[in-house]
């Protein structure tokens, strides 16, 4: 089963093969068009992170989140969608997969980092600010919290 956004837009759980993929996408959106250095793009949390992505009518990934779990709470983070398919539904189909995944793994509230331009974008999937803006990466941040049913 795959979480679904409004738009009908799907996203499922990405496998091995995937993950060049979902690579490539982060590339192109956090170091080429956001200039966050790529040494710290990637790292070891890759491994052990239930990733989700979604495709666009083409087959091609256009957006992608990861989860980390630990215990009854997760991470989630490396939200990133092509420019190009932005505001079609692919972000949020990612987000409601994610917190599916969430569940299933017994999770009761995830946190993220969310970069202010986003901050609607998730207060309107049901998180909360918490504390003040910081400095991530060079980019303005902000952190969020929801709790899952």
């Amino acid at each position: 089963m795959s979480g679904a956004g409004s738009s009908g837009v799907t996203a499922s759980v990405a496998t091995d093969a995937d993950l060049p993929e979902l690579a490539a996408l982060r590339t192109r959106v956090f170091v080429v068009e956001q200039g966050v250095p790529p040494e710290i793009e990637q790292d070891a949390a890759d491994a052990t992170a239930v990733h989700v992505l979604s495709r666009d009518g083409t087959g091609r990934v256009v957006a992608t989140g990861r989860l980390l779990v630990t215990g009854r709470t997760a991470v989630i983070g490396r939200m990133a969608t092509d420019a190009a398919a932005r505001g079609r539904g692919h972000a949020a189909a990612v987000l409601a997969e994610l917190h599916r995944q969430a569940v299933l793994r017994g999770v009761t509230g995830v946190e993220l980092h969310a970069q202010l331009p986003a901050r609607g974008f998730y207060e309107r999937a049901g998180y909360a600010a918490v504390g003040e803006q910081y400095e991530e990466a060079g980019i303005a941040h902000i952190t969020m919290r929801r709790e899952l049913p």
